[in-house]
């Protein structure tokens, strides 16, 4: 191998593989994204920044990045590895119970915010078109940042966790289109309209073969190779996978990176889909960090240097647009103010698609090359501000929610009585799937929880959960124990759980009393205090596991289902003996923990 060979072909790939073993350790200790190191380090060591002074000295040569067409190819398999990624996370089950979040506020968000994005870009007589295609670039959130930092906040699952996600997903959904429409609107030919008749048709061809294709020979093709148990072989299949999708959607006038997220969609329906997310994400990630960095080559560090307020001026600009936006939408639609706000100051900065929109937008020659920078430049900027903004809106959110807290936990139980209803003593997980078992069967329930915040959110999402002690005998009588048909204790520590009875069992001897049981020996102490049905949650587990077993082994539904009743009766009957008479015959409850 020849010394140009060594230091000049490879030099691109050995400085990205230097620069991400210092960025990803170093930004993670600091807790903050290597999106940002990687877009830094891009800017740092690109032609714009270091390469400048190569002339001057020279021995800067070799820690810059020069080639931009080696960077640039990988830089778009980062992209296209992206949105394959994004396909296979899209599943029907989360579009249809984020459907509401998903094409109501996420696709509002993204036409007004390009919408108000593009007036003020006319206002200052840039071209129409330039304008809205620089708006809906703007009008799109970083789920590279977001997403992360909500992980790492462990606060995906909260309301505004999953708004912002919602979000986020119909911005990525958005994207292949536009891209679409920018390869279209910047073909040359001389009939637009016959130009554009013809584009469409292609696309949906092109469409058609690969959905039709990926249908029929994806599934056996994951199986064929899975049967071989090669871990190389199965990576190898799904890179061929991504990599032909992106070629046939490029040759059809397609975008690369909607050939792959086609192929992600389709491999989303397989029971491959966690394996390939498994295989795929180490490149997805380095090939990204490829991405960040050519984009941070792109970017002129001397514009923000020569001109840093009026940066910073359009940075808070597009935050506080997007933001309203956001704030709006979310009240219009009945968010709560706190998540509403929340998801606002996370959505509000732009986002790492801005670049690939720009981008193709100035390749098309549809923005001027002015335009398309500070575009980029200030995306970069409010970037930067994320895990700030993150921070700030998860304060903000907790002192709005203090007012709903206090309401929580003033607003008492109706007065009024619903007979035949069932109270339901702790709304946590085993709670709540006792309450959606009650509702679905069309029983009448009332929730009591001493989590303020718990009772808060369940307020808002309609259910009858109201805050309060369970053991409270006020409390109880409040909430109609005299006329309930059945008290269900789901409460995880074993002497709450038993004080809850204690005061039920006070208050109303005929009460059918079901009860969550630590273990076996906490289940007959709760029998002995009268529970007609205590579920030890050890047993339930075994008898799951052992039903679990039968079933895969081969064993008939029919006889396992039997047998683990009976052998369910027999713990119960064995846990209820010191407070039965010895001769009568144990009747059991079928009640919760049952199996159907």
């Amino acid at each position: 191998m020849t010394e140009h060979a060594a230091s000049g072909s490879y030099k691109e790939v050995i400085l990205f593989l230097v620069t991400a073993g210092i960025v990803v350790p170093l930004f993670h200790r600091l807790r903050v994204s290597p999106v940002l190191g990687f877009i830094g380090a891009g800017a740092l060591l690109g032609p714009s920044g270091l390469g400048r002074l190569t002339e001057t000295v020279p021995w800067l040569g070799a820690v810059t990045i020069s080639n931009r067409t080696e960077i640039a190819h990988l830089a778009e398999l980062g992209v296209v590895f992206l949105m394959f990624m994004i396909g296979v996370e899209l599943s029907w089950e989360r579009l249809r119970i984020l459907r509401r979040l998903v094409f109501g506020l996420g696709s509002l968000q993204v036409v007004v915010s390009s919408l108000l994005v593009g007036a003020v870009l006319m206002a200052l007589e840039v071209p129409p078109l330039a304008a809205i295609l620089v708006g809906l670039a703007l009008a799109l959130s970083s789920t590279a940042i977001v997403l992360p930092v909500l992980a790492e906040q462990k606060r995906l699952n909260t309301p505004a966790g999953r708004a912002s996600f919602a979000v986020l997903l119909f911005q990525d959904l958005a994207v292949a289109p536009v891209l679409f429409a920018i390869a279209v609107l910047g073909r040359k030919d001389s009939d637009a309209v016959t130009g554009l008749a013809l584009a469409l048709g292609q696309a949906a061809v092109a469409l058609a073969l690969l959905v039709g294709a990926g249908r029929l020979g994806l599934r056996p093709l994951f199986q064929l190779v899975a049967r071989t148990r090669s871990p190389e072989l199965f990576m190898a299949a799904c890179l061929l996978v991504i990599a032909a999708t992106s070629l046939v959607a490029a040759a059809s006038g397609l975008s690369m990176t909607l050939g792959a997220f086609v192929a992600g969609l389709l491999l989303a329906e397989t029971e491959y889909r966690r394996a390939i997310e498994a295989t795929i994400d180490p490149f997805k990630g380095l090939l990204l960090g490829v991405f960040f960095v050519s984009v941070g080559m792109g970017i002129d560090p001397a514009v923000l240097m020569k001109t840093p307020l009026t940066i910073l001026g359009l940075a808070l600009g597009l935050l506080v647009l997007k933001g309203g936006v956001i704030l709006g939408l979310g009240t219009a639609l009945r968010l709560p103010r706190a998540v509403a706000l929340e998801s606002a100051l996370l959505l509000g900065p732009g986002g790492e698609f801005a670049f690939v929109l720009v981008g193709s937008a100035l390749a098309a020659g549809l923005v001027p090359d002015d335009l398309g920078q500070a575009a980029l430049v200030v995306t970069t900027a409010t970037m930067v501000m994320i895990p700030g903004l993150a921070a700030l809106a998860r304060r903000l959110g907790r002192r709005i929610d203090r007012t709903a807290l206090g309401r929580a936990r003033a607003e008492p139980p109706p007065a009024e009585r619903q007979p035949g209803r069932v109270i339901v003593a702790g709304y946590g997980r085993v709670g709540r799937l006792v309450a959606e078992m009650l509702a679905r069967h069309k029983v009448p329930y009332i929730a009591l929880d001493m989590d303020a915040a718990r009772v808060a959110d369940q307020r808002r999402l309609g259910n009858p959960v109201y805050f309060g002690d369970s053991a409270n005998p006020d409390l109880l009588r409040r909430c109609g124990i005299d006329t309930a048909r059945a008290l269900v204790v789901t409460l995880d520590q074993p002497r709450a759980v038993e004080a809850v009875v204690a005061a039920a069992r006070a208050e109303r001897p005929d009460l059918t009393i079901v009860a969550r049981a630590r273990d076996a020996r906490h289940a007959t102490a709760l029998y002995e205090m009268g529970v007609d049905d205590a579920v030890p949650e050890t047993i339930e587990a075994s008898l799951q596991l052992s039903e679990a077993v039968l079933v895969d082994v081969g064993v008939p539904m029919g006889l396992v289902i039997a047998s683990i009743h009976e052998r369910r009766d027999e713990f119960r009957a064995l846990l209820r003996r010191k407070e039965a008479p010895p001769a009568a015959p144990f009747q059991a409850r079928r009640t919760v923990g049952k199996a159907p």
